[in-house]
């Protein structure tokens, strides 16, 4: 590609991005009294929010649908023209119906409405073109017109299909809003993604416990030490009193670092060389806030202690089995 070529494709590109942003822009004005009645209606609305819409606009509402679904707003996709041949049964008088279109005209559309207003569900529809028979019959018509589309012959849906996702979204948005949903209510509809992982995944899921904890008493030598550091391979032991409180720790780090300046080292016992007072955090913590306080103390361990005596260790948690589990902060 030669570099005018190169100039002509950024250039277009840039007036593509150029006419969608000043669109969705212009729609921050149109938020008014319609639009706080659209979402009361949805939020009112004791069944589901059925999206539909044809060709782009269809895809769109697919979009929306999903969006909705996914921050507490129960919702489904009807494709206009199978809701013509028995999947309007799929709307019931408690739902609500959430129309996208372009020209407000969308033939299909049009034939489910008399269905629709024997079923007395009320309409929300996100047009191009208000003054439209979509626009009219429905209970609230917002307005996602766009002065022309960012395709260069003015015809390939781009501006207005985005004018319209973005009006979808700020409805979702506000909804989350009005519902007060949280992270963690976010987290239960994404079960599997990375955010479920991080706002659901405790340390109890991810700790060493029994006989995989390593633990040892303030007067075992360090030889034994150094022996039960390596077999358990965490790279770190808790050093217990004789009631089983948790007085101190020792790590990799500490026996490198008492070599180095004491040649009799291996014949001091465990509460001569150990930390004191190391980091804790209990098994109903999540797994993502061990790994903040790991970070934030440069430390690769935690142990976890009883919920009932936080002196008592029941577990130790890795930072790698934290990251192993694909949880980041």
């Amino acid at each position: 590609m030669s570099n005018r070529k190169k100039k002509d494709v950024r250039a277009a590109a840039k007036d593509v991005l150029r006419h969608e942003a000043e669109a969705v822009s212009a729609l921050i004005d149109r938020i008014g009294p319609e639009f706080d009645q659209a979402v009361q209606l949805m939020f009112d609305c004791r069944g589901r929010v059925v999206v539909t819409g044809m060709g782009k606009s269809g895809q769109i509402s697919r979009k929306i649908a999903a969006t909705l679904t996914s921050t507490g707003t129960p919702s489904l996709y009807l494709h206009p023209s199978e809701s013509l041949h028995g999947d309007i049964g799929m709307l019931s008088k408690d739902d609500l119906l959430l129309v996208v279109s372009n020209s407000g005209e969308t033939e299909d559309i049009l034939k489910m409405l008399p269905t629709v207003e024997l079923l007395k569900v009320p309409v929300v529809a996100i047009l191009g073109r208000v003054a439209s028979t979509i626009g009219h019959a429905a209970d609230v018509a917002l307005d996602a017109s766009v002065e022309r589309e960012a395709c260069p012959m003015d015809l390939a849906p781009t501006t207005s299909t985005t004018a319209a996702l973005a009006l979808g979204d700020a409805l979702a948005m506000a909804l989350l809003e009005l519902r007060e949903f949280k992270p963690e209510d976010f987290a239960h509809y994404h079960p599997g993604g990375a955010l479920g992982k991080k706002l659901l995944t405790t340390v109890t899921a991810l700790m060493h416990t029994g006989d995989a904890l390593p633990l040892v008493h303030m007067d075992t030598v360090m030889r034994e030490v150094i022996a039960l550091i390596t077999k358990k391979n965490l790279g770190i032991t808790g050093v217990v009193d004789d009631e089983g409180i948790l007085v101190g720790a020792i790590t990799d780090g500490d026996l490198r670092r008492g070599l180095a300046r004491d040649d009799h080292m291996l014949d001091l016992n465990a509460s001569e060389v150990m930390t004191p007072n190391p980091k804790w955090v209990l098994a109903t913590d999540l797994a993502v806030h061990a790994l903040a306080t790991m970070e934030d103390h440069s430390i690769t361990s935690l142990f976890v202690m009883d919920e009932k005596n936080h002196s008592r260790p029941q577990g130790l948690i890795h930072i790698h089995d934290i990251l192993k589990s694909g949880i980041r902060r």
